[in-house]
């Protein structure tokens, strides 16, 4: 691979805004069809679930899940929330940026709220009075109820929809990567942008009992991707983002079939020049004073020169204008008690905030003082512009002090030594654009990708790299494994799916093949599947299962459901987590244990003569 082919340039691009769709009319005849929202802590996706051809059968509207609020001007008037790709680029407001997740879970009610309202605004559906769509909406594997139940009060009291179903992304995936007859088992991995999950399915159903979540996922490569450059690179720090190192992560990164192996590898000089990618930041050509001659040099200068002398001319005479205003009222007051005015000269002296005619006649002598100083200067500054013009012309050094009585001895000594001077001068005249700089400026803003290629995205197999206490995905995926008896066991492995933005790595399959092999017995047999399209997979599920069950009622939580069973209820299909309901301690048995002692000694201490 040639050299140059390796320096890779950043593309920085900055995020379009989403445009206002206008619906079809086939998406509300003869009955309005379900709102399809992938709601991921990293994206969030949107579209229409329709079996007519009319319907892109694709998300409409794709966006970071993110929001930022200006503050404006002072008092908090003009104040703009921006959200998702109307952010433009992430980096400018990164202190800015707020997102409704925790981990994977969405908690902050405004922020969900502005997402929802970015959706609907965009794909045109009016969301004053109420949206007439149903909803499918993803959500975190095994979500707590608290999650759910703001949800659902936030759909069903804010937005007035008719109906709404939950599922899980990862498992609407496998959903719409199914491969085999349904309802089918296999072992789910999914690795997304906050989380890693592996997730048992057994005949089509979740097995939330035995599902294993990781708390690592793409947004902790990224953090550690940057640390690592930015140690390695101090004096870039500021242009080693966090936009850039997703951007190094997403195309030039790779997990290792054998980490310790590849490390071994790229000690070898060879291959790291074969392999080594060059990163290029953003610089400017132009070394200062590299390109200018002398007299373009000295010109600078000059206008540098003037430009300065005109600010301080103009402070000059703006200080004198304002000293010259307050002397002169100062005067004017002087003026009253010379004309025997007191009344009005000790309401001026009040305004003025002074005492007696000493103390005003002190601030007569120091402003006439200093109007005087700075007059002087104006006029010694003009005098110094005159006496720079005229020095800044060259001289002529006098080379004849001797006049026209030469003797022609020292004339012909003069002419022995004027081929020298001649050969010297134009070397002295030479422009400093002759003199090449010490060092690479284009090498010297890039950034050399080597072993941080495999660093960063080994983290969910190697968690301990960046000081994790937690199991990676080979030691998750055995430990569930071994909760199943082997005959169960068996038909997992023969079904392992990978799914999510984080299992785009080149070599993830080939890796997670390895571990499979090492951990299972001899000459047994697995299969280890990719989503055809990992990020996008799960809206497509939830859309064939939008279509699949648009007229039936599995699935879908109505509005009579939320009222009478609370927010956090959960109607299970294929595709949803497994419904736990809150079960309170019952508080009648404690009332009657409380009530007992109480009768006993009411009726103990209600007859005297019984106790006798």
């Amino acid at each position: 691979m040639a050299a140059a082919s390796r320096v890779f340039a950043f593309r920085d691009a900055r995020w379009a805004p989403d445009p206002v769709l206008e619906p079809s009319a086939a998406v509300r005849t003869p009955q309005p069809v379900p709102l399809v929202i992938d709601n991921g802590s990293f994206q969030t996706r949107a579209g229409w679930a329709s079996a007519d051809p009319a319907v892109p059968a694709e998300p409409l509207l794709r966006f970071r899940s993110l929001a930022a609020r200006s503050r404006g001007a002072r008092g908090g008037a003009g104040a703009e929330t921006q959200v998702g790709n109307d952010l433009g680029s992430p980096e400018p407001l990164r202190w800015l940026l707020r997102s409704p997740f925790d981990r994977n879970v969405p908690v902050q009610l405004e922020l969900q709220e502005l997402l929802l309202d970015h959706v609907f605004q965009r794909l045109g559906v009016a969301s004053q009075g109420c949206v007439d769509h149903p909803i499918v909406l993803t959500e975190a594997v095994c979500n707590p109820l608290y999650s759910r139940q703001m949800m659902s009060e936030l759909l069903f009291e804010c937005y007035q929809v008719p109906k709404v179903s939950y599922g899980v992304d990862s498992l609407y995936s496998f959903y719409h990567n199914k491969r085999q007859k349904w309802p089918c088992s296999g072992l789910v991995i999914s690795s997304g942008y906050q989380c890693t999950h592996i997730l048992p399915v057994l005949e089509g159903r979740l097995d939330a009992k035995n599902c294993k979540r990781i708390n690592l996922g793409g947004c902790q490569a990224a953090v550690y991707l940057q640390r690592l450059l930015q140690l390695k690179y101090p004096g870039h720090f500021a242009a080693i983002t966090l936009s850039r190192m997703e951007e190094i992560l997403h195309e030039h990164s790779y997990i290792a079939e054998d980490y310790i192996e590849e490390l071994q590898k790229w000690r070898s000089p060879e291959y790291y020049e074969n392999n080594m990618h060059k990163m290029q930041l953003p610089f400017s050509n132009k070394l200062l004073g590299s390109t200018l001659t002398s007299e373009e040099k000295q010109e600078r200068r000059q206008q540098q020169l003037r430009r300065l002398q005109e600010l301080n001319a103009r402070r000059r005479e703006e200080k004198l204008q304002l000293d010259q205003e307050r002397l002169d009222r100062l005067l004017y007051v002087q003026e009253l008690l010379e004309d025997g005015q007191m009344d009005q000269f000790h309401k001026a002296l009040v305004e003025l905030n002074m005492d007696s005619a000493e103390e005003l006649q002190s601030y007569i002598n120091k402003l006439s003082l200093s109007v005087e100083q700075t007059k002087q200067k104006i006029l010694q500054a003009e005098v110094n512009i005159e006496v720079d013009v005229v020095d800044s012309k060259p001289e002529t050094p006098d080379l004849d002090p001797l006049g026209s009585e030469q003797s022609l001895e020292d004339v012909e000594s003069i002419n022995e030594f004027e081929p020298l001077f001649a050969e010297e001068q134009p070397e002295v005249e030479k422009p400093v654009a002759a003199v090449q700089p010490v060092f690479n400026l284009a090498e010297y803003h890039q950034l050399f990708l080597g072993t941080e290629r495999i660093r960063a995205p080994e983290i969910v197999f190697q968690p301990s790299l960046i000081g994790e206490d937690q199991a990676g995905i080979a030691e998750t995926m055995q430990y569930v494994l071994e909760r199943y008896p082997k005959e169960q066991q068996a038909i997992l492995v023969q079904n392992v799916f990978l799914t999510g933005g984080n299992t785009m790595y080149p070599g993830l399959k080939a890796r997670v093949q390895k571990e499979l092999l090492e951990m299972r017995p001899f000459q047994s047999s697995f299969q280890v599947h990719l989503a055809s399209s990992p990020v996008l997979d799960a809206w497509y599920g939830a859309r064939d299962w939008a279509v699949e069950y648009m007229t039936r009622e599995e699935g879908w939580i109505t509005r009579k459901d939320y009222e009478e069973k609370g927010g956090e209820y959960l109607k299970e299909h294929c595709a949803s987590n497994v419904y736990v309901p809150i079960r309170l301690p019952k508080q009648a048995p404690r009332a009657a244990e409380a009530l007992a002692p109480s009768r006993a000694l009411t009726s103990s201490t209600g007859n005297p003569c019984e106790q006798a």
